[in-house]
Parts: structure tokens; C-alpha cells; sequence
């Protein structure tokens, strides 16, 4: 097995195009960081959880720590896709902003910001709509399944313009490479559409974005089902060391008393063993070989084990944040400032690209 990059262990080799491109491109970020600006981000609708922190905030930091330029978005208006109201907006916010600082987002290296507060970006919406067609958004496999597992019992049209809206995020600040999963290549695809196309009609504005593919394993929920933020079935990175304990003791597991990590035949029991071994920075085959025989009980008590003392750093510091919300909620609007300088001017060079509108 294998270390990747960004720190996690990864048992399957590139090998798809944007595998290949993928890799290439964490060969160049090592050597010149300065030509990147990352842009990637979250929805305010619940608490981050450990799936989370291993599957794209640590990766955030690493970036930022290579010297890449971050953009961190908080997507507030994104929330209504698949929701009739933002609720409890503001504590989520909020709770976004202890974690990203806990975990070691340095706010003079990353730009924080959020949709709400930066108009021009959302007005580069309207040009890019005018460069798809409904039928390339009725197409993209990645609104099908959002649009499956809806909340709401119709669908509003922001769902469907959601990755025209993704595409405003990235260009805003003319990202150049955007960390995603294989399941979003679609959503950044059409955000490459549309740069190809306005360059194409108005003449070059914006970069076509590469995507820098996660290598993070799937961690499933502690009831052996995804790991979700509305299932109740994740670990926040806000729980504290007793809730943790709590949440692991009744995870799913089985009836076979030998570990083994094999994550296709005992996708519960396997998904433990990985988060211990993520924490621990080992092999997973290693850890479930040391607990052998112990059964889940054993391997319960390795995990919280493992999950107390990584995230014990991480959870002190966002105590230590939240006694000082007035320095948060300052973050938030320093990086506000910055996002709408930036799509300010970019919304300037649009509109004189397309003739001069005002």
C-alpha cells in the first residue's frame, strides 16, 4: 500500500485520464505552487465530520502549507438546491468557520467567504447561463442524483443551474484547479464548457480549470451506510472525546470475531479499521492484523483511542476559537472583502469582453 500526497493511503493506481493529469499535477504543485489558485468549499447545512476533515480539510491545509493560493467557499445560497429554507444558517456558518480554524486554514493564506456577501460573483451567473444549453444541465449525472435525493417535492430551477452556479464560483477568482471527487468531474466539466465558450465568443477571460482528483478512502457512517451530515450518523469534528467514544461504541459492525480489513465483504467493520488507521497514519491491514482476535469490542476501543488523540489538538484549538467569536466572525468578513475586490474585477473584464455592458 501506498502513502498519497495528500497523506492517506490509496490501494488503487491511477490510471483514467484524469487520474494521469491528476498525478501530473501534484508533481507541478510541489515545484510551483505560485502558478495554482485552488477554489473549493462546503454548504453550511450541518456540522463537518470526519469524513470531512479526511476527505477534503486536510487536503485544504496541505495545499495552503505547498504555498497554493485558497479560495474556501461557504456556499450559502447553495443550500436552497435541495432545501425549501436555510435553517439554523447563521450557527452552521459559524460552526464552518471553528472548524476551518481548528484544523489550520490560516486566514492570511486562504480567502474564507461567502456567497450572500459578494454580489458580483453571483451575477457572473447570468453570462455563463447563456453558454449552456437545458438540455447539457438536464444531462449531468451528478444533478440526476441530486435531483434523486432531493429533500424537496419538486425541483427548483436552482438545482438545475447549480453547476453553472459551481462555474461562477471557480472563475470568479479564475481558479485553475479544483480538488473533487470522481463523482463531481461532471460539474467541473461544465464549468470548463462554459470558460471554453466565453473565451471562444469574447475573447480570453478565463482558465479551464483541472481537477486535482482526491485519493481520500470512503468512510461510511456508523451505521455502515454514507457518511451524511442529515443521517445522524456521523462523528463531528466538534463531538467531544466522550460523545466519540459513545458514537463508535454503537457503530455497525458484524458477527465475526477476527479483524480483517476488507472493505468490499465487511464494509462496516472495514470502515472502522480505516479510520483508525487514517488517524493513525498506518496501514489499515496492519492495524486489523494487531487487534486479530480482540473482536469489535477491540477494535472499538483502538478507534476511539485513535480518533481521541488525532483530533484532541484540533478540538482544543476551536475551544480556544470560540471564545473569541468577534476574531471568527472578523475572518469571515476580511475574506468577504477580498472575494468581492477580486469579482469585482472580473465582472469588469466580462463586461467589457462582452461589449460594455453596465
Amino acid at each position: 500500500m501506498t502513502i498519497t500526497a495528500s497523506g492517506v493511503p490509496a490501494t488503487v493506481i491511477p490510471t483514467t485520464p484524469a487520474q494521469t493529469r491528476s498525478t501530473e499535477l501534484e508533481q507541478q504543485l510541489r515545484h510551483t505552487p505560485e502558478r495554482f489558485r485552488v477554489m473549493t468549499g462546503d454548504r453550511p447545512t450541518g456540522a463537518l465530520h470526519l469524513g470531512h476533515y479526511f476527505g477534503t480539510l486536510h487536503n485544504r491545509v496541505r495545499l495552503q502549507d505547498l504555498g497554493v493560493e485558497v479560495f474556501v467557499l461557504v456556499a450559502d445560497y447553495q443550500v436552497l438546491t435541495d432545501r425549501d429554507v436555510a435553517e439554523r444558517l447563521s450557527e452552521y456558518v459559524e460552526g464552518l468557520l471553528l472548524d476551518y480554524l481548528a484544523i489550520g486554514i490560516d486566514p492570511a493564506r486562504t480567502t474564507v467567504f461567502n456567497h450572500s456577501a459578494v454580489p458580483a460573483l453571483n451575477q457572473l451567473l447570468l453570462p455563463f447561463l447563456s453558454l449552456v444549453s437545458v438540455a447539457e444541465l438536464g444531462r449531468n449525472p451528478t444533478v440526476k442524483d441530486e435531483i434523486a435525493h432531493s429533500r424537496q417535492s419538486s425541483v427548483s430551477g436552482l438545482m438545475y443551474t447549480y453547476p453553472v452556479h459551481q462555474a461562477a464560483d471557480i472563475l470568479f477568482c479564475k481558479g485553475n484547479l479544483v480538488p473533487v471527487g470522481q463523482d463531481q468531474l461532471p460539474h467541473l466539466e461544465v464549468t470548463r464548457t462554459i470558460a471554453r465558450r466565453f473565451n471562444e465568443r469574447y475573447g480570453a477571460v478565463f482558465p479551464e480549470p483541472d481537477a486535482l482528483l482526491s485519493a481520500a478512502p470512503l468512510l461510511l457512517g456508523t451505521d455502515g451506510t454514507k457518511m451524511s451530515k442529515s443521517r445522524a450518523n456521523s462523528i463531528a469534528l466538534s463531538a467531544g472525546a466522550d460523545e466519540t467514544a459513545r458514537l463508535i461504541k454503537g457503530a455497525t459492525t458484524d458477527a465475526e470475531r477476527r479483524i480483517t480489513y476488507e472493505p468490499e465483504g465487511r464494509p462496516g467493520v472495514s470502515s472502522l479499521v480505516l479510520l483508525a488507521a487514517l488517524c493513525l497514519g498506518r496501514d489499515p491491514h496492519e492495524v486489523a492484523g494487531e487487534i486479530g482476535n480482540g473482536g469489535a469490542a477491540a477494535l472499538k476501543r483502538t478507534v476511539t483511542d485513535a480518533v481521541n488523540t488525532r483530533m484532541a489538538p484540533i478540538r482544543a484549538r476551536r475551544a480556544e476559537y470560540a471564545q473569541d467569536m468577534a476574531y471568527v466572525r472578523s475572518v469571515l468578513r476580511a475574506g468577504n472583502e477580498r472575494a468581492n475586490e477580486i469579482a469585482e474585477r472580473t465582472l469588469d473584464e466580462v463586461r467589457d469582453a462582452m461589449g460594455g455592458l453596465r
